[in-house]
């Protein structure tokens, strides 16, 4: 009998340390995709026809400014859709407006309390990407004092807002570019620690 204990505590501790490496693996295969997406993201700066950036920048730029990937800010959030006949005029950087749809609501937990954000589809857009221009605690110091977006796809009633690979407008790398303004309804109480900082001109 005591033996048998003895092969069912082996049985558990191996299911434990099973659990644990599984755990491990993931987070850290997580971490390396976060890498990888940014890497891509500086070889796009880095291209003479994709970047955003003046030329004269692009030539001596080195890499984006970003905080340290963390699953505490890839959250599952819960996703109400919506649907509108009419789109609603997004103001722009530049004083324009342009036409997005609003497609739901997504509500998660942060820092003990609930925030919302609304998500937005550019109107001709047949992506099932949607958008989200939003600011948090952090703009003006660590991030672009005029928000950061971020992109999520809903999955039914929930939807991951993985802010790791929340990134900076086009507009604060180069002023000629028009660029969406979070709405007041998108900015969150709360300080979001996760993707893209300040760029460094």
């Amino acid at each position: 009998m005591k033996g048998f204990k003895y092969i069912i505590l082996i049985g558990v501790l191996l299911i434990v340390g099973y659990l644990v490496k599984d755990l491990l693996f993931n987070d850290e295969s997580y971490t390396q995709a976060v890498l990888k997406y940014r890497e891509n993201k500086d070889l796009t700066f880095r291209s003479v026809t994709r970047s955003p950036l003046p030329d004269s920048m692009r030539r001596a730029f080195d890499k984006l400014k970003y905080y340290a990937p963390t699953r505490d800010f890839e959250i599952n959030a819960d996703f109400t859709p919506e649907e509108h006949a009419e789109p609603v005029a997004m103001p722009m950087t530049t004083g324009t407006q342009e036409p997005y749809f609003v497609k739901g609501k997504a509500s998660f937990e942060l820092d003990g309390q609930t925030h919302t954000v609304t998500l937005f589809q550019k109107a001709g857009s047949v992506s099932d990407t949607l958008f989200i221009p939003f600011t948090d605690q952090t703009n003006g110091f660590e991030t672009y004092g005029g928000g950061r977006y971020l992109d999520a796809i809903p999955n039914g009633q929930t939807i991951v807002l993985d802010f790791n690979k929340a990134y900076n407008p086009f507009c604060a790398y180069n002023p000629e570019f028009a660029c969406p303004m979070p709405p007041a309804e998108n900015r969150l109480k709360a300080k979001i620690p996760a993707g893209e900082q300040t760029f460094a001109k």
